[in-house]
């Protein structure tokens, strides 16, 4: 069962790249598909990622509760104890040609 402001996730791997993913529809009012990665991020990490378009998520949950993805915005506390995951990119595919 879904947590509060979010329905409809699945662990899985990405279909072009294998990387483990999880895709969760998130928000309440104007809902958003996002697919994350599930590798945790350094805050370093996070400040070299971050773009207009590429949102940091925390992802919250434990061994006997559901992951489940929420923003890391203005609100989100700084000393968070969960992992922070960014959206799901395919690496740059390996050219399959080489002339």
């Amino acid at each position: 069962m879904a947590g509060p402001g979010s329905t409809r996730r699945s662990d899985n791997r990405c279909a072009r790249c294998r990387a483990p993913i999880l895709r969760q529809l998130v928000g309440q009012i104007a809902a958003l598909t996002v697919t994350a990665d599930l590798t945790p991020l350094t805050p370093d990490q996070q400040a070299e990622l971050r773009e207009p378009n590429r949102l940091i998520w925390c992802l919250r949950g434990g061994a006997h509760t559901a992951r489940r993805l929420t923003w890391t915005g203005s609100d989100h506390p700084k000393q968070c104890p969960f992992p922070h995951v960014t959206e799901h990119r395919c690496p740059p595919a390996e050219p399959d040609t080489l002339f």
